[in-house]
């Protein structure tokens, strides 16, 4: 049996390697921050706990049933998945929270890791994550990666603006993907949403101030 000293060092072990990866998510503005990867870190352990000592505790006959100690403890992982979900968001092209996510999922895997007894295997898994969330984020900023964004500009109802506005966008360096049209009959307006990708963020900004030059442009919109 689990004696109460080895419980309480387990749920405290799990308290403090969790909240260290929510402290990171924490100072970084992430919605799942400090006390909320502390208790999926300490409610694992105790799920853990509770398994082991229910293969531990109640008596059975093998020939007649079969106890699992790993059912409850994978409910956790399962379980955990509705929390991620909701700090996932979708913007446009831009997905975020899918690291805050991933933290969850890998607290929830060193609280059973701790609430199992695997002491070493836990803490060397929060060590490396801690790591991987603090100076992985220094190289991916050296990275260039493709930023994707949807330009949304309305002219009204005229020839060759389209031509003219995707001649403007190629010259920045922007890659057009797709594009989109509506129509406002009422106002006389074609609204055209150009779906494009750049390595170059700062283009987008001398992007904006070109197309506010344009005289027959009436509304831009880069999201």
């Amino acid at each position: 049996m689990i004696t109460i000293y080895e419980t309480i060092l387990r749920l405290l072990l799990g308290a403090i390697l969790g909240g260290l990866i929510g402290f990171e998510r924490e100072i970084h503005g992430r919605a799942a921050g400090f006390r909320t990867q502390l208790i999926v870190c300490m409610a694992s352990v105790l799920i853990m706990i509770i398994s082991e000592s229910y293969y531990l505790k109640i008596p059975y006959n093998e020939s007649v049933f079969r106890l699992d100690p790993g059912r409850i403890a994978s409910g956790a992982i399962i379980g955990i998945g509705f929390l991620g979900a909701g700090v996932i968001v979708k913007s446009g092209f831009a997905i975020r929270g899918l690291t805050t996510a991933a933290s969850l999922w890998i607290v929830t895997a060193i609280g059973l890791a701790i609430g199992g007894g695997f002491y070493v295997e836990g803490c060397a898994t929060a060590f490396i994550t801690i790591m991987a969330l603090v100076f992985l984020r220094k190289m991916e900023k050296r990275i260039k990666t493709l930023l994707y964004k949807t330009i949304t500009i309305s002219t009204p109802i005229m020839e060759n603006a389209e031509e003219t506005i995707i001649t403007l966008l190629s010259d920045c360096g922007l890659h057009i993907h797709t594009v989109d049209y509506e129509k406002n009959q009422s106002k006389g307006e074609l609204i055209y949403n150009f779906h494009v990708s750049t390595k170059n963020k700062n283009v987008l900004k001398d992007l904006f101030q070109k197309l506010g030059k344009v005289e027959f442009i009436k509304t831009i919109r880069i999201i």
